[in-house]
């Protein structure tokens, strides 16, 4: 067996692990409508996906005339969790990936999301991978800020041991492969075509190094990749 090259893989949750935008921005766009601004969800993940809801209330409360409070978003969080723990489902063929991985690597994987620590391990809790990201889940919330910054990759490879620049990472949306490329780390785009999922070009474009569609492919695409000696 060759040497596997990289030291560590750091991957997203929503859209990389779980099929989650979808349910999330249902109940979104429901809350939103309540509010005043009506959106489809399509159109709710046009406009939120790869973010964090917190971080856009200037953006809500411009399109509202409404002051989103931390009382908003904790009705959100609850109606969200709600719906996801009904209706949630992990990206095809996830699962199977994520395990080879984890083997290959011998646990030298985290899962470093956006969303809030509550979110993410409610939902590997849901599609079975808890156990293969349990004690290395890094949140956007807990840190400075939140992606396209660097900081929840950062921490995620501090918290492993490892060099970033020894890190593959996996992203499914632009903003997400910007805090990738800005941890110094080695981007590997995961888009479907569907809504939520930034297009390959997108993803290229901000330097994302190889683009996939199948979580198939993924356990060979990273072994195959030479890393240049830093």
């Amino acid at each position: 067996m060759t040497p596997f090259p990289f030291d560590a893989v750091l991957f997203d949750c929503d859209g990389v692990l779980v099929d989650s935008e979808p349910i999330t921005n249902r109940v979104l766009a429901e809350m939103l409508g309540e509010l005043g601004w009506h959106l489809t969800t399509e159109e709710s993940m046009n406009t939120f996906t790869g973010k964090a809801v917190k971080d856009e209330a200037a953006l809500i409360e411009s399109k509202t005339g409404v002051r989103i409070t931390e009382d908003w978003l904790k009705a959100f969080r609850a109606r969200r969790n709600e719906a996801l723990e009904r209706d949630l489902v992990a990206i095809a063929h996830a699962p199977a990936a994520i395990r080879e991985i984890h083997a290959r690597l011998r646990g030298r994987i985290a899962c470093a999301s956006g969303a809030d620590r509550h979110k993410v391990e409610l939902q590997l809790a849901k599609v079975g991978l808890l156990e293969c990201f349990e004690g290395r889940i890094f949140s956007g919330h807990e840190m400075p800020r939140s992606k396209p910054y660097p900081d929840v990759y950062l921490a995620a490879a501090e918290a492993l041991g490892v060099d970033p620049k020894r890190c593959a990472v996996v992203e499914d949306t632009v903003t997400g492969a910007m805090a990738g490329v800005a941890a110094g780390a080695t981007v590997f785009g995961y888009s479907t075509g569907e809504s939520g999922h930034s297009g390959p070009e997108a993803l290229r474009s901000v330097g994302a190094l190889q683009v996939f569609s199948d979580m198939r492919e993924l356990p060979a695409l990273l072994a195959s990749h030479g890393l240049q000696p830093a």
